[in-house]
């Protein structure tokens, strides 16, 4: 049901980025949340770097609209003075879209259905943000 993909990110480039931690950061957070059904690792650009997602999901499509959505949201912050923003959360009548930096240079979508626990979400996502930060960063 679920297909890992990976690419190069270009900001590493020469380095070597340990994808199957990547990958098992992104499956323990589905396994962990109820109601999470895809998620994605992606360049702060959009570009995706890996991938836990549907068959019927594009990595591509989703970290595009997630890197534009934090992107008019770090603005907004900045703009009104709210601070360094961590996070975003999309609120449909069928499900969730959460989408959370990772630092200036990357991001991690969640993507929820109807009975995703948010709180639940919320609580399990902070350290996994930082493990990915680490992750990217060595």
């Amino acid at each position: 049901m679920f297909v890992l993909s990976g690419s190069t990110f270009p900001i590493l480039k020469g380095s070597e980025l340990d994808y199957d931690a990547l990958s098992a950061e992104l499956r323990k957070l589905r396994e962990n949340v109820a109601g999470v059904t895809d998620t994605v690792i992606a360049a702060s650009d959009g570009i995706p770097i890996v991938a836990d997602v549907a068959k019927n999901i594009d990595p591509a499509h989703i970290s595009a609209l997630a890197a534009a959505d934090l992107g008019i949201a770090r603005q907004a912050a900045e703009v009104i003075g709210l601070g360094t923003l961590s996070q975003t959360v999309v609120f449909g009548s069928e499900g969730y879209m959460a989408v959370y930096a990772i630092g200036r240079l990357s991001l991690m979508v969640v993507l929820g259905d109807k009975g995703l626990n948010l709180g639940r979400l919320l609580h399990e996502t902070r350290p996994v943000i930082e493990r990915v930060g680490v992750i990217l960063s060595s």
